[in-house]
C-alpha cells in the first residue's frame, strides 16, 4: 500500500529504535499492548457500542453525555493505560460551543448512529471508509477523528487509533504535518501508518495497536524519533490521494442521492395517482420509508399484500415491485409499475413475471414499466432477449415519465379504472 515512506540511515536506525521499545518493560508494547485485559475490552466495548446504537435508533439515547450508553463505552476505552487517556474529551458536551453536536440535534445523532451501525456491520476497508467519508459530509461540528478511537476497537486491523500524542509522534518519525480534527488528515496518516506497519511487519502486529504504541512513545516524548530526511512532499501526496478519494465517493454519492430522490418522486405520482383512482397502493417494502412531499412515501398505503399474495412462493420478489394499484374489494391487483430511473431494467421485468406467473388463478396484470423517455431503447432491447419470450404474452407496456408528468393530474381529476393510464402507455 502506497503511504508515508519513514527514512533511513545506514544501519536502519527506525529497526533499532523499534526493537528497543518492543523490549522496553514501561513503552506501550509491554505495559499496554500485551496486557491480558485489553482483548477483553474488545469485546465489551463492541457491545457498548451496539447498545449506543439500540438507544439512537429507539430515541431513548437522550441528550446529555454524563450517565449515557456513549459515556460508558468512552469511559472504558479512555481506561485502557496510558495510550488512551483522555479519549472521552471529545465526547464531553461541551455547552458553550455547542458541541459535538450529537447531543441536541437529532439529526446529526441520527446520522452518528449509523455511521457506528455501519462500521460494526462492514466487513472491508471500502466500507469502513465510505462510512467515514459519508460522516464527513455531514459536517457535524465538533466530530472528528476522535471517534476513530471507537472504529479501532471494531476494526483493529484497518483503523489506527488516534489522539494528539500519537499525531506527534507520527510526524516527527514520518516528516509528516497530521493537523487534529479533520478526517481526511486521519485518513492520510493512516495509509502511512499501514505503510510504516507492513515494513516493519516483523516488529509490530496485523493489530495496529502495536503501531501506534510506538508512535504515541515517541509523541509523548519517551523516545526521539531517529534522524533523517523529512517526507513532507509524500505525505502531502497522501492527502491529495484521500481527498481526490473523497471528492469522487462524494459525486457518486449525490448522484445516487438524486436518483434515488427522483425514483421515490415516480413512486410518489403513482402513488397518489392510483389512490385518487380509488385503488389501494402498495409501496415496495424496501421504499416504504424514504421522504416524500414531507411524510413517507407508503403513508396512506396498504400495510401488508392481499392474502393470495402473501402465500405464494413469489411474495418475496413481489414485495419488492416498486407500486402495485391493488381492487379493495376482490384484493387482486389492477396494476404493477416498475420504476427504472437508472437501475437495471431486467430486475424489474423478472418481478412483473414474478407476480403475473406466481398467480395464475387471478386475471391478467396491467404491467407497466415506467422510465425515462430516453431509456425506452433499452427497455425495448431487454425485452427482445429470448429469456423474456413471456413478456410479450403477457402485454408489459411503456410509460416515458413525459406522459406521466404531464396527464397524472388530468388523469386523477377526470380518469376512472385503468383506461386513462393505459391511453398513456406505449405497447412494447
Amino acid at each position: 500500500m502506497a503511504g508515508v515512506q519513514c527514512s533511513e540511515v545506514s544501519g536502519d536506525p527506525i529497526r533499532r529504535l523499534f526493537t528497543q521499545w518492543r523490549a522496553d518493560p514501561g513503552a506501550t508494547y509491554q505495559s499496554w499492548f500485551l496486557w491480558e485485559e485489553r482483548l477483553k475490552n474488545f469485546r465489551s466495548i463492541r457491545r457498548g457500542i451496539s447498545a449506543v446504537v439500540s438507544e439512537i435508533e429507539a430515541g431513548t439515547f437522550g441528550n446529555v453525555y454524563r450517565g449515557s450508553s456513549l459515556e460508558t463505552v468512552v469511559g472504558s476505552i479512555a481506561e485502557q493505560r496510558q495510550i488512551f487517556k483522555g479519549a472521552d474529551h471529545a465526547f464531553l458536551w461541551k455547552p458553550k460551543l455547542r458541541i459535538p453536536d450529537i447531543y441536541e440535534n437529532r439529526e446529526n445523532q441520527l446520522s452518528f448512529g449509523r455511521f457506528l451501525q455501519s462500521c460494526m456491520c462492514s466487513t472491508s476497508e471500502t466500507q469502513v471508509i465510505n462510512a467515514i467519508q459519508t460522516l464527513d459530509r455531514e459536517a457535524i461540528k465538533g466530530l472528528g477523528p476522535a471517534a476513530a478511537n471507537l472504529l479501532y476497537f471494531l476494526h483493529p486491523t484497518l483503523m489506527p487509533p488516534f489522539n494528539t500524542a500519537i499525531v506527534r509522534g507520527y510526524n516527527a518519525l514520518c516528516g509528516a504535518n497530521v493537523k487534529l480534527g479533520r478526517w481526511d488528515e486521519y485518513l492520510a496518516m493512516r495509509r502511512g501508518v499501514l505503510a510504516l506497519n507492513e515494513k516493519y511487519r516483523d516488529v509490530f502486529s496485523n493489530d495496529l495497536g502495536a503501531v501506534a504504541g510506538v508512535l504515541f512513545d515517541i509523541g509523548s516524548g519517551r523516545y526521539s524519533a531517529p534522524p533523517g530526511e523529512a517526507a513532507l512532499a509524500k505525505w502531502e501526496a497522501d492527502l491529495a490521494h484521500v481527498r481526490e478519494e473523497a471528492h469522487q465517493a462524494s459525486k457518486v454519492m449525490r448522484a445516487a442521492q438524486e436518483g434515488d430522490r427522483t425514483h421515490a418522486e415516480i413512486q410518489g405520482w403513482l402513488r397518489d395517482l392510483g389512490r385518487a383512482l380509488g385503488y389501494d397502493v402498495w409501496v415496495a417494502s424496501n421504499d416504504r420509508n424514504r421522504p416524500y412531499n414531507g411524510g413517507r412515501l407508503a403513508d396512506g398505503c396498504c400495510e401488508c399484500l392481499p392474502s393470495a399474495m402473501e402465500n405464494t412462493p413469489a411474495v418475496d420478489a413481489i414485495r419488492l415491485i416498486d407500486v402495485l394499484w391493488i381492487e379493495a374489494v376482490a384484493g387482486r391487483v389492477a396494476a404493477a409499475f416498475e420504476v427504472e430511473h437508472t437501475t437495471s431494467i431486467y430486475s424489474g421485468i423478472v418481478r412483473m413475471l414474478d407476480l403475473a406467473l406466481g398467480l395464475p388463478e387471478q386475471p391478467a396484470h396491467a404491467l407497466f414499466l415506467v422510465a425515462p423517455d430516453a431509456r425506452e431503447g433499452d427497455v425495448r432491447t431487454q425485452l427482445s432477449r429470448p429469456a423474456f419470450s413471456r413478456v410479450t404474452d403477457l402485454n408489459v407496456r411503456f410509460i416515458a415519465y413525459s406522459e406521466l408528468e404531464s396527464n397524472r393530474e388530468a388523469i386523477a381529476r377526470f380518469g376512472h379504472g385503468m383506461k386513462a393510464i393505459e391511453a398513456i402507455a406505449r405497447r412494447l
